[in-house]
């Protein structure tokens, strides 16, 4: 494999904001708010009633985005339309973390508007930062300029996670969690996402577009409607559409219910937080492997790739509950980490770059819109189908296995789009 060019000025920055907002989905969505909203904001609250509403919280943001996506990537497509949009909702995730650190003892209704808030911005960001990709990079370093995005993302997101953790453990943990140590973890995250932003604010340009409109929102749906007419127009498109939706479901799902369904096995905090932080380290040195073995391989291929050794993870997950012997158990629980850590990052990563080559450019947005729609919705159904055949058999390993179709579908689709 050949050495890949230094990065330009433009790739560094688009790079680094995914260092930059990775810290919102360690800090905010994985590892300490929802702790953080039991602990504080639903305090009084029966478990099970805190544990949906925060369920709820999360489905009702991904479904925000999800709705609103195509429009706004429809109207982002529009000359010097993608950044404004792109700032709007960087500006609002920070506003709405920061305003989190608000008295919120027992205001467990607005603390979840706030999250919802803040997670939107977030989630909203995203999508026109994904689809800046084809303004930064030509198609030949789109994989390789992804995968360093997730690489450098997952390794960012540890430095202001271990501040956080060192916050909160200098307040003590033997009421909960500190809430004066945690809301200044909460600016910790603010700060590094806005500071490790600003390359993106000033160096981000959108360099594809659509002509301008006089009535670009009334214009944007029309187009909007036009590509759904037209979708066979762009079949590979709406088939790795499809076949994203499956496997990428499976891939969220894991990553998100991993801890609850170790923590139901009998895994200790401790060790759940040390493997979250392993499987962070070693995600950034695979995810740049998978961007390099790109040069050498097929996208599509890797992409499977990852299908298979995530088939293979969800296997191992529904053996774990047989495995007796604390030494066994906990062997087979590092192994299935480490399994994810070694193509969460690659599968994602080649994701995103293999439809930004699929997609005409001047319309990166509008596609990115759909895109996005694909993985949120999918955050909402996967989790749904672990649930419902868990509390339909009584055993959450059930459910754990039945993602293993989503994974199928998504290979079996992939394997009918044509590069």
């Amino acid at each position: 494999m050949t050495k890949p060019a230094p990065l330009s000025r433009d790739e560094k920055s688009w790079v680094l904001y995914d260092a930059a907002n990775s810290a919102f989905v360690l800090v905010m969505i994985t590892a300490i708010m929802p702790i953080y909203f039991q602990d504080v904001a639903a305090q009084g609250m029966e478990d099970v009633v805190a544990t949906s509403n925060w369920a709820f919280a999360n489905s009702t943001a991904s479904l925000i985005l999800a709705l609103l996506a195509p429009v706004l990537g429809t109207m982002a497509d529009y000359k010097d339309r993608k950044k404004p949009f792109f700032l709007f909702f960087l500006f609002t995730g920070l506003v709405f973390t920061v305003a989190l650190t608000m008295p919120l003892e027992g205001r467990w209704l607005l603390c979840l508007l706030l999250f919802i808030g803040a997670r939107v911005g977030w989630a909203g960001a995203n999508l026109f930062y994904d689809a800046f990709l084809v303004d930064v990079a030509p198609p030949d370093r789109m994989d390789n300029i992804s995968a360093k995005g997730f690489g450098f993302g997952y390794i960012g997101s540890v430095i202001p996670f271990i501040a956080v953790i060192g916050l909160i453990l200098s307040g003590g943990l033997t009421g909960g969690l500190p809430v004066g140590q945690t809301k200044m973890g909460f600016i910790v995250v603010a700060l590094w996402w806005f500071f490790l932003s600003l390359p993106a604010i000033k160096n981000l340009n959108q360099h594809y577009y659509v002509p301008p409109s006089p009535n670009p929102l009334a214009d944007g749906f029309v187009r909007l409607w036009t590509t759904f007419k037209n979708i066979r127009t762009h079949r590979s498109v709406f088939l790795f559409l499809a076949a994203y939706f499956f496997y990428i479901d499976g891939v969220g799902t894991i990553i998100t219910m991993a801890t609850a369904y170790g923590r139901e096995l009998g895994f200790g905090i401790a060790m759940l937080i040390t493997v979250l932080l392993v499987i962070q380290i070693v995600a950034f040195p695979c995810t740049l492997l998978y961007g390099r073995m790109a040069a050498r391989f097929k996208t599509r291929s890797l992409l499977m790739m990852g299908i298979v050794i995530y088939c293979l993870i969800t296997f191992l997950a529904f053996l774990l509950p047989f495995i007796e012997g604390h030494l066994a158990r906990h062997t087979l629980f590092w192994t299935i980490a480490l399994l994810v850590a070694s193509s969460m990052g690659g599968i994602q990563a080649l994701s995103r770059s293999y439809f930004s080559k699929l997609i005409p450019p001047e319309n990166s947005a509008e596609f990115f819109g759909f895109y996005n729609v694909s993985g949120k919705f999918a955050a909402i159904a996967g989790p749904a189908l672990l649930g419902i055949v868990g509390r339909m058999t009584g055993d959450t390993r059930w459910g754990v296995l039945s993602i293993l179709v989503l994974f199928m579908i998504g290979a079996w689709l992939l394997m009918k789009v044509k590069d």
